[in-house]
């Protein structure tokens, strides 16, 4: 028997069904399941015999000119872009609410206006009266960028084609709206056909498209996970509100290093370019204390200089609780084993705090090691010795691992006025111009030798 098509989409979360039900059973909201038809017609449905035509087919030899790219003179996005804005690309900004997404994509409108570029700024969540108070906030009222106010996306492109620019911002991709789609704004489908529609008028017409899209509570932007394959660069937009830092993350660039960072300070005029990140997140660490550590870590291609911060308590409950901000819990989970294994040191019964300073979120394995740093003076309630970065990976066994671009994370280090490195033995250092490199083979001489313990 032929298996029944699995036509009934969810509009939330893309799970497909072969029959309707009042709940999906994959997300678990109501009424969102609907029925979308297959195709009709097509090749070799209903005697139809289309012969599509032949495809220009080159070697892996063929040399072509690198795409043009135009900078917007905001440093920090650019060097995300992968050098600036190409043509024809399609670029997919998310962030949390009221992170500054909108500011930042303002501003970058104003930025590219300046560079010469045809610039126009749809907006699907605010009246273009609100668009221009924030830009007589931010002093940018001069600019040479058209605005409008809509959704409906059949008259977004059809004004796109008739303006032809050489840039369009659509804030935000979930309010766009398609006559098309019989679904609400917002949905799977409706989403979906939005950013197709686009991404083909970016490709079509030779167009730049960056797209603001909302995020889920996970952190992952809200919608198809396909929207994220048809765009050219996917940029994440962090940041804690409690912290003046923002971090504009690449995660997908076709034209570019993805996990490039830049980093934005959050004033009253706006966002601010911050040319040396690792001055501004040590900016207001104090004299050397328990629990801290400086990490010196790889964003991209740029060393940024980051503290670690623990705190190790006795939990007055019978399961310890284990907090992580800015970093992988279960890595955390991971990093205590080992010391209580392979060391020696048990961490039951105590309350395991860890926080990254600045609202930097770290997910490299590099930090292995100042972590296990950070936990040790916590629990030992010693400080490590001032001006003093730690970085390498730690294995399962407790064998201390070298990582990449070790020369460039200790110049940075040392451009910063640190003199002393804690890292794995092995690796390329290079030129330490004169710093004091101690070196460790596994964690449990790093515990004995800086600690004392174990």
């Amino acid at each position: 028997m032929a298996k029944a098509p699995l036509n009934f989409i969810c509009q939330s979360c893309g799970a497909s069904f072969s029959k309707w039900s009042g709940r999906c059973d994959g997300c678990g909201e109501w009424n969102t399941i609907i029925e979308e038809k297959p195709l009709s017609t097509g090749p070799g449905k209903k005697g139809i015999k289309a012969r599509g035509k032949g495809m220009v087919l080159t070697d892996l030899a063929t040399k072509e000119a690198p795409p043009p790219r135009t900078a917007s003179g905001l440093e920090e996005l650019d060097r995300v872009l992968g050098g600036g804005l190409v043509p024809a690309s399609a670029v997919l900004v998310g962030g949390d609410p009221g992170i500054g997404k909108s500011t930042l994509l303002l501003q970058a409108a104003a930025s590219f206006a300046r560079s010469g570029l045809k610039v126009i700024y749809v907006s699907g969540e605010e009246a273009s009266a609100q668009v221009r108070l924030r830009a007589q906030r931010l002093g940018l009222e001069g600019a040479s960028v058209q605005l409008a106010a809509e959704t409906s996306l059949r008259d977004i492109l059809t004004t796109l084609d008739e303006e032809r620019p050489d840039l369009a911002i659509v804030d935000s991709i979930q309010t766009m709206w398609s006559d098309t789609v019989d679904s609400a704004p917002g949905s799977v489908s409706q989403v979906r056909a939005a950013a197709h529609e686009l991404t083909t008028f970016a490709k079509s017409r030779g167009s730049a498209v960056i797209m603001v899209g909302h995020v889920t509570k996970e952190g992952q932007i809200a919608g198809p996970r396909v929207v994220e394959h048809m765009v050219d660069t996917v940029l994440y937009f962090e940041g804690e509100r409690g912290h003046q830092f923002r971090i504009l993350r690449s995660v997908k660039n076709r034209f570019g290093p993805a996990d490039e960072i830049g980093v934005f300070e959050m004033t009253g005029a706006g966002l601010s370019e911050v040319a040396n990140p690792s001055a501004l997140f040590l900016s207001e660490r104090g004299k050397p204390a328990p629990g801290s550590v400086v990490f010196s870590g790889i964003e991209g291609t740029r060393p940024v200089l980051v503290e670690l911060q623990a705190l190790v308590a006795p939990s007055p409950h019978s399961q310890p609780r284990r907090s992580v901000v800015g970093w992988d819990g279960s890595r955390l989970a991971m990093i205590l084993a080992v010391l209580e294994s392979r060391c020696g040191i048990p961490f039951a019964g105590l309350d395991v705090y860890l926080n990254v300073a600045g609202g930097m979120k770290i997910s490299e394995p590099a930090a292995d090691l100042a972590v296990a740093a950070a936990l040790l003076s916590a629990r030992e309630d010693a400080a490590l010795p001032p001006e003093t970065v730690v970085f390498g990976e730690i294995s399962l066994s407790g064998a201390l691992r070298p990582v990449g671009q070790s020369e460039n994370r200790l110049k940075e280090a040392q451009k910063l006025g640190f003199s002393t490195a804690i890292l794995p033995t092995g690796g390329k250092a290079g030129s330490t111009g004169g710093m004091t490199l101690t070196r460790m083979g596994d964690l449990a001489s790093f515990v004995g030798e800086v600690f004392g313990a174990g």
